[in-house]
């Protein structure tokens, strides 16, 4: 069940792909248009060992030609997905002694695997560009990591002969590709590549030799040329980073631009300041420009005409005000019959009528008219000063409904502080409680 598994991987990887560009096929939207499909074949060496630790199981690894390709999709400026296909063969034998001195008690003394495939799904990842400042790089590095299965085919060789290795059937086992590498771009359509990956086996059958359990290795060292697909600069080798630098720096450009012009301006304004400075000179402080001034030299403080002389005002009549006996009599008649709700501002009925004779006197002699609410010391200082507030306020919004000016009439409260007669007796708190009317 596991080597069907292991079988159908690339089939399905390579079906993702396929779906994948078909989609791909879809008008783009995107502006500027960059090329992100790709396509690479190289060759190069293959060899079954890895320098970064673990012990061989033959002595003498041999190089031996191997070839590949891939199909790449780039998603980003520094990340893309590429599968891999590499096919050649694998070495080995024990005619060398190994460097550590061990002794290999082994009777197979070499081999010969014929990597059918390596199939993986790697992931590349740009690591920088060279040049951080240009918008289109010739020169990039990247590294990789990725998955997929390989099928091999070893041959043995022992004391008695050559035989295959597990009767002949081929192998296939996961293995984990780690690489890196280098590309160089000859023109918007092609690169050369150059690259190492180690590719980690998942057991130790790829020499045909079991030993030690320790898993197999191998290393392809390749060149190859990439082609690049569709129209456009290769998304790849765009510097999204440069780009960016060239927009702030056009917009730092634009902004010295604007601020040249700015100061040209505040030149020209401060040219018509000065201009008009000469043209609204005012010595005198009259409002009036000396250019036009025909009576230069007027006090501080002096009302000019339009042509800076000053001007004759009329003396200002005072209108004498008298109030006669017959007036404050209407005025007390009103305080007498003046009454409220309990603990209320609200006006009774009765005061009503001597309310109107007061409203009428101030529409008829232009009086001025002074409110002052007054209650007695039963309960807080607070609520009484509000009450008497609002009790001359009454009075007044009464008197101004009837036509009397309401700029002529004040209105004040002072609560308790200002009582008559005793606060001790009923009536000496009825006395207290009053507005009192002052007409001048």
């Amino acid at each position: 069940m596991k080597l069907n598994l292991f079988k159908s991987l690339p089939v399905a990887l390579a079906g993702l792909f396929v779906g994948t560009a078909a989609m791909a096929q879809e008008p783009a939207t995107t502006t500027p248009q960059f090329r992100t499909w790709s396509i690479g074949v190289n060759a190069g060496a293959l060899t079954p060992l890895s320098p970064l630790g673990g012990r061989n199981d033959f002595s003498n690894n041999k190089t031996s030609f191997g070839y590949g390709l891939y199909i790449k999709k780039q998603i980003t400026n520094y990340f893309s997905l590429r599968l891999d296909g590499v096919a050649g063969k694998l070495k080995g034998d024990n005619t060398e002694a190994y460097d550590s001195g061990f002794t290999n008690t082994s009777t197979v003394s070499a081999f010969d695997t014929k990597l059918n495939y390596s199939a993986s799904l790697n992931a590349v990842v740009n690591m920088f560009n060279i040049d951080m400042f240009k918008k289109e790089n010739a020169i990039q590095l990247y590294t990789s990591v990725g998955a997929g299965l390989a099928g091999y085919k070893p041959t043995v060789t022992t004391a008695g002969g050559t035989s295959a290795y597990a009767g002949g059937k081929a192998i296939s086992e996961l293995i984990i590709p780690v690489g890196l590498g280098a590309k160089f771009k000859v023109s918007d359509g092609v690169n050369i590549d150059l690259g190492w990956t180690i590719n980690f086996v998942d057991g130790d059958n790829l020499d045909g030799l079991y030993k030690n359990g320790n898993n197999d290795k191998y290393n392809y060292a390749y060149a190859g040329l990439e082609f690049a697909l569709g129209k456009g600069k290769q998304l790849a080798f765009h510097n999204p980073v440069a780009a960016t630098y060239d927009e702030a720096l056009a917009a730092k450009n634009a902004a010295n631009a604007l601020k040249g012009d700015l100061d040209a301006q505040k030149a020209e304004n401060a040219k018509l300041r000065s201009e008009m400075a000469d043209l609204l000179k005012d010595t005198d402080g009259d409002g009036v420009a000396d250019k036009l001034d025909k009576c230069p030299g007027t006090p501080s403080g002096t009302v000019v005409d339009g042509s800076g002389c000053p001007l004759k005002t009329p003396e200002k009549v005072v209108e004498k005000v008298v109030v006669t006996e017959e007036d404050r009599k209407v005025v007390n008649e009103a305080i007498k019959n003046l009454e409220f709700d309990l603990n209320k501002a609200t006006i009774r009925a009765k005061s009503f009528a001597s309310l109107n004779r007061v409203a009428a006197l101030l529409v008829q002699k232009n009086f001025s008219l002074k409110l002052a609410g007054h209650t007695d010391n039963t309960g807080s200082k607070e609520l009484n000063l509000r009450l008497s507030k609002a009790r001359a306020e009454s009075v007044k919004a009464y008197l101004v409904a009837q036509g009397a000016n309401a700029s002529r009439i004040e209105a004040t409260g002072y609560g308790m502080g200002q009582p008559i007669a005793s606060n001790k007796t009923a009536a000496g708190r009825q006395k207290n409680r009053r507005v009192e009317f002052t007409l001048y």
